[in-house]
């Protein structure tokens, strides 16, 4: 198999697990795989995410490679994204050559925004599912569903949601026993206290 390359988009007030969780499943899903799972925001200045941990992303959109994946996260930046109309068009730019377009939580109406998500079944947040149908009346916004595909594009509830899908991915790119290796070596099971 080629080497992949995974873009994660950072912004401002990017909810940290929308994107951070994804980062450490492809990141170790990396392990013995030609994967390189990068970060990509308008600038190269540190971001400053919705609780307050800032960090550096290592490309702006300027200097970001070519993507194979994709991924979008939500939080409360979104509500200012959707109208940086320099962040939708590198997205639809860069989604162009990518197998996969994803998102995590309200990450889906960027995409709908670049136009990546007109005419699909997607989902978000329980807490975001009337806005985004009134944002994406061309869509069919599922509220039923941790994540769906609909052809290249992937979308999730929030940030569990966000865990799950990109493992379900890595079983597309790799497998399901490199998927599962994947979980195990996270220990990613989940077993609520309450």
């Amino acid at each position: 198999m080629t080497a992949l390359t995974i873009g994660i988009l950072l912004f401002p007030d990017a909810e940290e697990l929308d994107w951070a969780g994804p980062f450490e499943v492809f990141s170790v899903a990396a392990m013995g795989k030609e994967l390189d799972v990068v970060t990509i925001a308008q600038t190269t200045e540190p971001v400053r995410c919705a609780n307050g941990l800032r960090v550096l992303p290592d490309h702006d959109f300027a200097s970001a490679p070519k993507l194979d994946v994709v991924l979008v996260p939500g939080g409360q930046g979104t509500n200012a994204e959707m109208d940086n109309a320099e962040l939708i068009a590198w997205l639809s730019a860069a989604a162009e050559p990518c197998s996969w377009v994803t998102s995590v939580c309200t990450g889906a109406v960027l995409l709908h925004r670049a136009g990546l998500a007109s005419g699909c079944e997607i989902t978000t947040h329980w807490g975001y599912v009337e806005t985004l149908r009134e944002l994406a009346p061309d869509a069919t916004v599922r509220d039923d569903i941790r994540y769906v595909r609909d052809g290249r594009v992937v979308t999730s509830a929030g940030v569990s949601a966000g865990i799950d899908m990109s493992l379900w991915l890595v079983g597309e790119l790799y497998g399901a026993e490199h998927a599962r290796q994947t979980r195990k070596w996270m220990q990613y099971d989940p077993e609520p206290p309450y």
